[in-house]
């Protein structure tokens, strides 16, 4: 055999592994393999999110809540999001939450992060967005005709009042009644009253405790051990 007709099959091969490798390639898709090993690893086997399936109605895999289901840790409000519901508040929504120190500290804590931006760390209505024109109008808490009770303070927090948003999704039950304690007491050192009088009983702390929920529980217990 000569070196010719060697170096001839050898292109002839070559060729063919090629045009094999040409055609295979020229027919794959990348979002379809052609083959798949241990499929499972490939193919999900729960229900994709907005997926669409014969068993579910209407063949989507999303659905609405339950009617009356309420989201976990979620305490329902009774007044609803409007201005009579804002009066009935107003005047009939108390507090349980005991006014202790604890309490009362980490009301500051909270007031310092959502609401002194726009009402001032002094409730005046001289927060940093204010001084900075970014909001216009903000009144001060003690100004003249300003109806402010424990109850308004909270449905405020739970709704949200003009240009104010609502804050019941960053905040729980717990943390929306401290926040109304140290408001209480920024409007009673604006009008120069006293503040609000410290409990000398554990039955209202014993009272919310068991009102709390479960994660509301858990939040101020690693609070407590932090």
């Amino acid at each position: 055999m000569t070196k010719t007709t060697i170096n001839m099959k050898k292109a002839i091969h070559i060729s063919i592994v090629i045009i094999a490798s040409l055609a295979m390639v020229s027919c794959f898709d990348s979002n379809s393999p052609n083959y798949q090993y241990m499929n499972n690893m490939y193919e999900p086997v729960g229900y994709e999110t907005y997926g669409e399936y014969e068993i579910f109605e209407n063949e989507m895999e999303a659905k609405l809540p339950a009617e009356g289901s309420i989201p976990r840790g979620w305490m329902p409000y009774e007044y609803e999001n409007s201005t009579a519901g804002l009066e009935q508040a107003r005047a009939e929504l108390k507090m349980t939450l005991p006014v202790t120190e604890e309490h009362l500290e980490r009301g500051e804590e909270l007031y310092e992060i959502y609401c002194a931006v726009c009402h001032g760390t002094k409730g005046d209505g001289q927060g940093i967005l204010m001084q900075r024109e970014k909001f216009l109008g903000i009144p001060s808490y003690a100004d003249p005709g300003r109806n402010i009770t424990e109850g308004s303070i909270y449905h405020v927090q739970m709704y949200g009042l003009n240009s104010m948003g609502s804050y019941a999704s960053q905040t729980n039950e717990l943390e929306r009644w401290q926040i109304t304690q140290h408001v209480m007491n920024l409007m009673a050192a604006l009008k120069g009253e006293p503040a609000l009088e410290l409990s000398s009983d554990s039955e209202g702390e014993a009272e919310v405790a068991g009102d709390m929920t479960e994660g509301e529980a858990e939040t101020v217990e690693t609070e407590e051990t932090n």
